[in-house]
C-alpha cells in the first residue's frame, strides 16, 4: 500500500511579497474599491486608503525610535487599528506580537517579558475592566510606551507621522514579522514566530481555494489575534482583492447576521460554535443571507448535522474545512469547494499548495501506509522560523529535516484526504480554543489549599469541551468548591482557561510507572457529569 505522504504541486508559484509590498501592489491595481469595512466603528477604507493609512502609522513608529525587529504588541478586540498596526508595524520592519485579549496579569506579563516588547498597543477596556492597572501591574522593564486606543493616546502617536521619514528599504518576505502565543505542554506559552512569506503566502492560498477574487466581501467574527482573524482573514481576502468586513469587535451572532445581509458578504468564517449560534439565533429565519456563497469552518472537528444546516439555511454551498495550527502560519489542509458533504465532515481535506504532509508513527518516525493512523507531520514555506527565544523548545516540534511535528493524530486516505482521529494527549479544544491543561495546572499549583491538581477536558454540548479540575488538597484545607477556583482565577488567566467543574480527590488514577491516566480520568468524570 502506498506510504502515508503527499504533497500540494501547483502552477501558481509563492508570493515574494513583503506584507507592506502586497498592500502597495494591491493599492495600485484597486485603489477604489473596499478593502476593510469596520461596522462597529463605522470605517470604510478603501484599498489606496488603507495604504496611505497605515504608510502614516509605520511612519510616526519610527518616529517613536521603534528599529527594524523590534517588538510591538497588540491587545485588543477586533478594531480598524488593529489592522492598521498589523500592516505599519511589517512596513517599518517591526514584529508584531499578538496578545489575547482575554489575558490578565499572570499571562500579559510573560508575554510582555518574553517577547522583549517596547511598545504596546492596548484597548482602552478589555471585557469589562480597564486595561492600564493591567499593564501596570503586569509591566516589564522592556516595555518603554503604552498606546491606548479610544484615548488621546492614539491620536498623539499618530501626529508623529510624517512624510519626510523615511520607511526602511531593505525588508525581505523571510522578516519575522509577527509573534504568535500558542499554549505549550511545558506551561507557559511560546511565541510562534512567522514570516511576510509565511503568513502571506498561507493567505493566498486558503483564498485561492475559497475562490477569492476582487467582487468578495469576507466577513470575519473571529478575533485578529489568531491567525484565523489576521492572515485568512485580513490577507486571505486582501491578497485577492477582495474585502475584509468585521461585524463587532467580538463575536455576536446576531450582529454577524445583519452584516452579511447589510454588506452582501460572500463569505463567512468561524468555528463551529460560531455557526451554531447563529443557527440558533432569533433573527435567522429572517435574515438574507443569499449573498454567501464560501467560507471556512476550522478550529474543531465540525458535527454533520450543523454542517447540514450551515449549507443549506445559511446559504453556503461551498464552505470549506481548514486544518492547520499556528506554528504553520496556519493552514495545513482544506477542504475544496467542489468536495462532497461527506468529505467535508469527515476529513480536513487535503494537502495545500506547494505543502507537504505525512503520517508517522510516533515511535519510530517512519511513514505509515495510508489507511494508519499515526502522527501527522507538515512541512513547507509555511512553517514558523521556531518559537520566539526558544530553541529547545523548537527542537521539540521542529526535526531536522525540517517536518513540524503537530502532535495529532491523523489517517490519510488513498485520495489523499486526511482525518484528524486523536490528537496530542492532553489538549482541549474548547469553542475553537486550544487549552494545554498543563498551562491551568501550573497556575493553580499557586492556591494555598491545592496539593496537586490534574486538569482534563469533558464533553460539552455547547463549547464540545469544557474544563475540569481533579484536586488533592493540603493537609488541613477547607473543602474546596468550583466558586472558590474561578474566583482564584478571575483577572488571572483567560476566562476560557477557568475550570468550570471542581472535582475534589485523595489521589489520581496512576500507571505502574507513576504516570497519571487521564484517559481513565476522563471516563469517569463523564459518569460523575451523567456524560
Amino acid at each position: 500500500m502506498a506510504a502515508s505522504y503527499t504533497s500540494g504541486p501547483s502552477a501558481e508559484p509563492l508570493l515574494g511579497d513583503t506584507i507592506g509590498g502586497l498592500l502597495a501592489r494591491m493599492a495600485r491595481e484597486h485603489p477604489g474599491r473596499e478593502a476593510l469595512v469596520v461596522r462597529h466603528q463605522g470605517v470604510r477604507l478603501t484599498y489606496a486608503d488603507l495604504d496611505e493609512q497605515t504608510d502614516h502609522l509605520a511612519r510616526a513608529l519610527v518616529a517613536a525610535g521603534l528599529v527594524p525587529g523590534d517588538r510591538v504588541g497588540i491587545w485588543s478586540p477586533n478594531c480598524a487599528e488593529w489592522t492598521l498596526l498589523q500592516y505599519a508595524s511589517a512596513k517599518a520592519g517591526l514584529i508584531l506580537v499578538n496578545v489575547n485579549p482575554a489575558y490578565r496579569t499572570h499571562e500579559l506579563g510573560y508575554v510582555l517579558a518574553q517577547s522583549g516588547m517596547r511598545m504596546l498597543v492596548a484597548a482602552r477596556d478589555t471585557r469589562g475592566e480597564p486595561t492600564a492597572p493591567i499593564i501596570d501591574e503586569a509591566r516589564p522593564g522592556t516595555l518603554e510606551q503604552v498606546v491606548l486606543l479610544d484615548t488621546d493616546g492614539w491620536p498623539a502617536l499618530l501626529a508623529r507621522g510624517h512624510d519626510d521619514i523615511a520607511l526602511p528599504a531593505d525588508l525581505d518576505c523571510d522578516d519575522p514579522i509577527n509573534i504568535q502565543y500558542t499554549s505549550g505542554t511545558t506551561g507557559a506559552p511560546k511565541g510562534a514566530t512567522l514570516t511576510h512569506h509565511n503568513i502571506v503566502n498561507n493567505a493566498y492560498f486558503v483564498g485561492a481555494l475559497c475562490g477569492y477574487d476582487e467582487t468578495d466581501r469576507v466577513c470575519v467574527p473571529v478575533p485578529f489575534y489568531h491567525c484565523f482573524g489576521m492572515v485568512m482573514g485580513v490577507l486571505g481576502a486582501h491578497t485577492h482583492g477582495a474585502c475584509t468586513v468585521v461585524p463587532a469587535p467580538s463575536f455576536d451572532p446576531a450582529a454577524t447576521l445583519a452584516t452579511i445581509a447589510e454588506e452582501r458578504c460572500t463569505s463567512l468564517y468561524g468555528v463551529p460554535t460560531m455557526f451554531i449560534a447563529m443557527l440558533a439565533d432569533a433573527t435567522l429565519a429572517s435574515t438574507d443571507l443569499a449573498s454567501l456563497r464560501t467560507g471556512i469552518m476550522a478550529g474543531s472537528p465540525c458535527p454533520v448535522e450543523v454542517m447540514k444546516r450551515v449549507t443549506a439555511e445559511m446559504h453556503m454551498p461551498e464552505v470549506t474545512i481548514a486544518y492547520g495550527m499556528t506554528e504553520t502560519s496556519p493552514v495545513s489542509t482544506q477542504t475544496r469547494v467542489d468536495d462532497d458533504l461527506e468529505r467535508r465532515v469527515s476529513t480536513v481535506g487535503r494537502v495545500h499548495p506547494h505543502v507537504e504532509v505525512k503520517v508517522v508513527d510516533p515511535l519510530t518516525g517512519r511513514t505509515v501506509p495510508r489507511g494508519e493512523s499515526g502522527e501527522l507531520c507538515t512541512r513547507g514555506y509555511s512553517i514558523m522560523r521556531g518559537y520566539w527565544d526558544e530553541p529547545a523548545k523548537t527542537a521539540e516540534v521542529l526535526d531536522p529535516a525540517g517536518w513540524m511535528h503537530t502532535g495529532d493524530l491523523a489517517t490519510m486516505d488513498t485520495d489523499g484526504y486526511l482525518a484528524i482521529v486523536g490528537r496530542s494527549k492532553d489538549m482541549v479544544i474548547r469553542g475553537g480554543e486550544n487549552i494545554y491543561p498543563r498551562e491551568v495546572e501550573e497556575f493553580l499549583y499557586g492556591h494555598p489549599d491545592i496539593a496537586d491538581v490534574q486538569v482534563i477536558g469533558v464533553p460539552d454540548q455547547k463549547y464540545g469541551e469544557e474544563l475540569m479540575a481533579w484536586v488533592v488538597l493540603r493537609a488541613g484545607a477547607e473543602p474546596l468548591t468550583a466558586e472558590a477556583v474561578r474566583e482564584f482565577c478571575a483577572g488571572k488567566l483567560s476566562h476560557y482557561k477557568v475550570p468550570r467543574y471542581v472535582h475534589v480527590v485523595d489521589g489520581f488514577p496512576m500507571t505502574v510507572t507513576g504516570k497519571v491516566r487521564k484517559v481513565e480520568m476522563r471516563a469517569q468524570a463523564e459518569k460523575l457529569l451523567g456524560g
